[in-house]
């Protein structure tokens, strides 16, 4: 019993435990995982990478796909899509990711039986050519891509959407077009770039919630990366690994933002000039 104590620290002043806790926290130190018996890093440094590879995917995709929506209804406006769009907007960004999963599971695995509910890959994949080791992790990828993405797609939408309609009403559009300047060229040159610069302000928001949004998308579908880690470790009263996983979680989030504010300094050189005044 001393032993443990002493491993654990729980020999010394209560003030001097949170000392080296705090210690070892800013120095990567969470300790050895209870479950795995190995320090806490080297656990969530071996589903980290998956948690990235995702979620940079998926982000990826809700931007080009958003924008293509954009693009296509800017040609169409107040079309019967445009106004079904707008309407559907605000209904897929209260509906939590699990609703999202669980539903795309019933329709396309349960009922129409057209692909995976579940895993990375299937059981025979180990015997299966590079060509057909990818194709494996496609097809197993697209309901996970589809409940992370579908939210973010139409959020995104709608902000642009709506960045657009009020770059439209600025003066600048109805001078271009007095000057016979021709519409696609206008919405491609003038009205887009001013209409994704304040959509950046949200993006450090939106990169928080994504990164939420696959910690809970990775249980659902049982894909092996820091969502599913962390609740085993929950489940298994793991404490140092829950600590290290959500110290990780915590810095990501910030870097995301820090990441989304650079960005939007960059772009806007007038905002540079009002920060560091």
């Amino acid at each position: 019993m001393e032993k443990i104590k002493k491993s654990f620290l729980l020999d010394k002043p209560l003030l001097e435990q949170y000392l080296i806790f705090i210690k070892n926290i800013f120095s990567g130190e969470f300790g050895i995982s209870y479950n795995y018996r190995i320090p806490v890093m080297s656990v969530i440094w071996n589903t980290l990478p998956f948690t990235l590879i995702f979620a940079t995917i998926s982000f990826s995709l809700q931007i080009s796909i958003s924008l293509l929506l954009v693009f296509f209804i800017s040609q169409r406006r107040n079309s019967l899509l445009d106004r079904l769009l707008g309407k559907i907007n605000l209904v897929f960004y209260s509906i939590p990711t699990m609703i999202v999963g669980m539903f795309l599971i019933f329709i396309f695995s349960l009922q129409l039986n057209l692909l995976p509910m579940s895993g990375l890959h299937s059981i025979d994949f180990d015997n299966a050519s590079v060509w057909d080791k990818l194709i494996n992790y496609s097809v197993h990828l697209i309901l996970p891509l589809a409940t992370l993405s579908l939210p973010g797609i139409i959020v995104f939408y709608g902000y642009l959407r709506n960045n657009i309609d009020e770059v439209y009403k600025r003066s600048f559009v109805l001078f271009l077009r007095s000057c016979g300047e021709n519409e696609k060229i206008i919405f491609r040159k003038h009205v887009l770039p001013n209409s994704v610069e304040p959509l950046i302000s949200v993006l450090g928001t939106e990169l928080s919630i994504l990164l939420s949004g696959t910690l809970i998308t990775e249980n659902i579908f049982g894909l092996p990366g820091m969502g599913r880690l962390i609740v085993d470790a929950i489940l298994t009263r793991d404490y140092p690994l829950v600590v290290g996983c959500v110290f990780v979680s915590a810095i990501l989030v910030i870097i995301a933002n820090t990441v989304a504010d650079v960005v939007k300094v960059n772009i806007n050189k007038r905002l540079a000039s009002e920060y560091f005044e």
